[in-house]
């Protein structure tokens, strides 16, 4: 049994953990050829968070997916690298609008060079995912295209907030399903996809992706107000001093509506007031992390991964399967 990949998932066969090791190598060094530009500026911009690592989720759900048919099939390093780039390229655009410090324990791109060197990266990265895209073939592009309109509307519904009379917790998971969802489904979408799997094993894995993706975010939900910068790689409550809605304020909101506590309705005021004060911040996190509502949170999120679990049972019994089971469960191990 080899930990193998983020969140120190487990891979108990040799053959699996040799697949996945040699593919998330190429896939590695595919992003760094992906990225280089005769530039040496943009280069430097455009590597900035590989070589600050990450778990490389996205890759490895190609990979997994990918043993459903010809592992060793062309196309399947290749689209690795797009999801990820595409996933990179959002982490530059994201970053400048919550302006966030720091990205995977180092300063983000936004901070170091500014945000226009960061919003022009963050394209850069696009440009060379579709670069690569192009030469998977009609389908590949047709599907990466959808999924980042869902991307790209999900940040929009979010920015909007929910119209009126709109469930603030249902649009919000219409947001992150968008958001996050997508490009997790077409991980899994592409690992079969390019490896020859059956359509219906194509489908399988698609829908097992979107609801990880979901239960993926939820993670993150929490471990923005319950982690420290050391476990998560990035500044707790960023989410919240930017004022970003995550699940367990939303049902802290929801809760201080219904019942009308005054601690609820106290800690609703407090976060609707100035966070950018560190004293303040601190007090947010550290009611909110003795809140029922955390704790709620973390039960949606086991829930959305143990639908994703659900999603494989039609899939023969192997190894693969076994690492995706697995990877549902460190989904929610993050969540504590």
């Amino acid at each position: 049994m080899t930990v193998v990949g983020p969140f120190g998932l487990c891979v108990r066969d040799q053959a699996l953990e040799a697949d996945v090791q040699a593919g998330l190598s190429a896939v590695e060094a595919g992003l760094l050829e992906a990225t280089k530009s005769e530039v040496p500026f943009i280069t430097e911009a455009a590597q900035h968070l590989i070589r600050a690592g990450g778990k490389r989720f996205r890759p490895l759900l190609v990979m997994l997916a990918s043993q459903f048919g010809d592992p060793d099939a062309p196309g399947i390093v290749p689209s690795a690298v797009v999801v990820e780039l595409t996933h990179l390229a959002t982490l530059y655009h994201d970053d400048v609008m919550d302006e966030a410090d720091v990205r995977r324990g180092v300063d983000s791109a936004n901070t170091r060079w500014g945000n226009s060197v960061a919003v022009l990266t963050g394209d850069f990265l696009f440009a060379r995912a579709s670069h690569i895209l192009a030469d998977l073939g009609p389908d590949a592009v047709r599907i990466q295209a959808e999924a980042f309109e869902r991307l790209v509307t999900g940040q929009i519904l979010e920015t909007a907030g929910p119209r009126d009379g709109r469930d603030p917790v249902g649009h919000y998971l219409d947001v992150i399903a968008g958001k996050t969802g997508s490009l997790i489904a077409v991980s899994g979408r592409f690992g079969a996809m390019m490896s020859g799997a059956d359509p219906s094993v194509v489908d399988i894995l698609t829908q097992y992706g979107e609801r990880l993706g979901v239960a993926f975010q939820l993670a993150d939900d929490v471990l923005d107000i319950a982690s420290d910068s050391h476990e998560s790689g990035k500044t707790p409550g960023t989410d919240l001093r930017e004022g970003i809605p995550t699940l367990p304020v939303l049902l802290l909101r929801a809760q201080a509506e219904a019942e009308g506590k005054p601690d609820d309705l106290e800690l609703v005021e407090l976060l609707d007031g100035d966070l950018s004060d560190d004293t303040r911040l601190a007090e947010a996190l550290r009611r909110l992390r003795a809140h029922p509502a955390l704790d709620q949170a973390r039960r949606d999120t086991v829930r959305c991964a143990q639908e994703a679990r659900a999603a494989l049972a039609p899939l023969p019994a192997c190894y693969a399967k076994a690492a995706l089971e697995e990877l549902c469960d460190a989904v929610v191990h993050r969540a504590g």
